[in-house]
């Protein structure tokens, strides 16, 4: 009797615990693999993946019985709620959201990689934040310099002030010498700033417009650069790639990047997806990973990684398509030249014609090359906006 009772108990306790997961959002990966966990054959085969996972991360050569489980784990978790969870900017256990859906989309094909979907949640069906910016920024008087009166009315915000405090002290502590700065810890204040902070606040510390360096420099200063974003020396940029593949937020960011700030010429935007913000919060959102971006100096809105192509070898191609998701993205281009408050009668490269000899198109060396396994499709010839920042948008 005492053994049955226990046996009622514990399918009653499983059973609740299912209606509570199926309560949730089902789109959720912690939701999807407790579901999963809860059924003795997905259970076995998600616990299978995992391993190869593991294996892969690892470099572990798998012989062929090994590969042979391992792809047919994939196919049948590919009928499962798993395939198709995604994760949250702003979740909890966002990292164990993350390493679930890296588990069940790492292909163990030979040296293939696919970053081509994103594991966030569609940011348009995102809970959006509801804050007191307008109300805070009105008690600011103007300010000449727009990127100071962006730090003012963080201080009047208790959430913003303290959140870049903590990682302006982090990243400023042995900032320049490799040996005392932490990039491990400046990087994680980083992205507590950008995603807990809501975007109000952020966007327009990060993309204040300036007409002097001084404002630049605030501008270019505000991630702490000297622990942030720079090395004594450039790294390789594929050296920054494989630092970023092995991170499971990195690796998820940069897939977040390139799907919505993908460029496409026949897009009025710039963006095959056709969404500005997005791609904006996705720049934003590789701030504080291994490969996170910055402006290049104090008088320009190109923005770059801090790494070199020199010495690629036979990769160089490869190279030059990573720093070309930067320098030469159009789709984040016209993003930042809209949200830096830059207005012109015709869009920058229309204005900047191959006529005018300040204005002279620069060649980018990422067109027309083969597409490298992590990306979606080459990125076209754009314009470098610091070619055309003084000449087409005068002061």
């Amino acid at each position: 009797a005492t053994a049955a009772a226990l046996t009622n108990h514990s399918v009653v306790l499983v059973l609740l615990t299912a209606l509570n997961f199926l309560a949730l959002p089902r789109s959720d990966c912690i939701v999807a693999e407790q579901l999963c966990l809860l059924d003795s054959i997905c259970n076995a085969t998600y616990r299978t993946l995992e391993n190869c996972d593991l294996a892969k991360t690892r470099f572990v050569a798998l012989d062929h019985d090994s590969r042979v489980r391992c792809l047919n784990a994939e196919l049948y978790l590919g009928n499962s709620s798993l395939l198709h969870c995604k994760c949250h900017r702003r979740m909890k256990r966002q990292e164990h959201c993350l390493r679930i859906f890296w588990t069940v989309h790492s292909s163990m094909t030979d040296g293939y990689f696919n970053l081509e979907t994103s594991p966030y949640e569609n940011p348009a069906i995102e809970e959006h934040w509801k804050t007191d910016y307008n109300e805070l920024a009105a008690l600011v008087s103007d300010a000449t310099n727009p990127c100071l009166k962006a730090t003012h009315v963080c201080n009047l915000s208790k959430k913003c002030v303290r959140l870049r405090t903590d990682y302006a002290s982090i990243c400023t502590r042995g900032a320049g010498s490799e040996d005392m700065c932490d990039r491990r810890k400046c990087h994680r204040g980083l992205r507590n700033f950008f995603e807990k902070v809501p975007e109000d606040f952020t966007r327009r510390i990060l993309f204040c417009p300036c007409q002097d360096e001084l404002c630049g420099e605030r501008r270019r200063k505000t991630i702490v650069p000297d622990c942030s974003f720079q090395y004594s020396t450039k790294p390789n940029c594929l050296w920054l790639l494989d630092s970023c593949l092995e991170d499971h937020i990195c690796k998820s960011r940069l897939a977040d990047f390139q799907q919505n700030c993908q460029p496409a010429d026949t897009s009025p935007d710039g963006c095959s997806q056709h969404n500005q913000a997005a791609c904006l919060q996705a720049y934003m959102g590789m701030i504080g990973t291994p490969m996170t971006p910055n402006y290049i100096s104090n008088s320009s809105v190109e923005v770059s990684l801090w790494c070199t192509c020199e010495s690629s070898g036979n990769q160089k191609e490869k190279c030059d398509q990573i720093l070309g998701m930067f320098e030469s993205n159009k789709c984040l281009g016209k993003q930042y030249v809209g949200e830096l408050g830059m207005r012109h009668p015709q869009p920058l490269w229309a204005a900047c014609s191959s006529t005018s000899p300040p204005c002279q198109r620069k060649t980018s060396p990422t067109s027309n090359l083969n597409l490298p396994s992590f990306s979606l499709k080459p990125f076209p010839l754009v314009l470098s906006l610091s070619t055309c920042l003084k000449s087409c948008f005068p002061s």
